[in-house]
């Protein structure tokens, strides 16, 4: 009998923690060696609270596709592939046939298991689950099954304030559940507010 884990797929979109790879955004406001010390403070916060959870698989898309030997084994790994990133998350999507996916960015180290449990509820009765960003973009995204034929992530203004609601419109008459709003750490206002709130 299958587990309830094979049937829930939590991915997350990451880039390779090394020195001038990730996040250039916000490497511009604070120089690239603490762009990189978030990047793996991040990254390592996710995997500990998530990637052990058996109520789901956990799988670490990657970009640049290889190496993946900084994951340690904490999670499968897979490639982001080539294009821009709805190209990328088109081609992880249809990766998983069968089952709930939800995807998540690297860049959000508020999301705990408690916030994936319930994008993975919600899509029991929803389409779709989205996790809205305060900068107008979201920092997760679900789909069903059967939602999947048509995915959401050609012609979305990416990196916009225009993010979510492209991707909304482009799930059309679709049930979307809305999780918590979160903040991305990409630049330098998001990352003062991220070191204030740390013990």
């Amino acid at each position: 009998m299958a587990s309830p884990a094979s049937f829930a797929h939590l991915v997350i979109f990451a880039r390779r923690p090394v020195l001038g790879v990730g996040k250039r955004r916000l490497a511009a406001a604070v120089g690239d060696v603490e762009a990189l010390r978030f990047q793996r403070l991040a990254i390592d916060r996710l995997l500990r609270r998530l990637a052990g959870d058996p109520r789901w698989t956990t799988t670490v898309a990657t970009s640049p596709d290889r190496p993946t030997d900084w994951l340690r084994g904490r999670a499968a790994a897979m490639p982001q592939g080539r294009g821009d990133l709805g190209r990328r998350l088109s081609g992880t999507a249809r990766r998983f046939p069968t089952g709930r996916l939800v995807i998540i960015g690297s860049d959000t180290p508020a999301v705990g298991p408690a916030d994936v449990a319930a994008a993975f509820d919600a899509l029991r009765g929803h389409e779709a689950v989205v996790g809205p960003a305060r900068d107008g973009g979201y920092w997760l995204i679900g789909l069903r099954r059967s939602a999947r034929g048509l995915l959401p992530f050609e012609g979305i203004r990416w990196s916009s304030a225009h993010t979510l609601a492209d991707t909304l419109d482009r799930l059309g008459g679709n049930r979307v559940a809305r999780l918590r709003t979160l903040e991305d750490v990409d630049d330098l206002a998001s990352y003062r507010r991220f070191t204030a709130q740390r013990p």
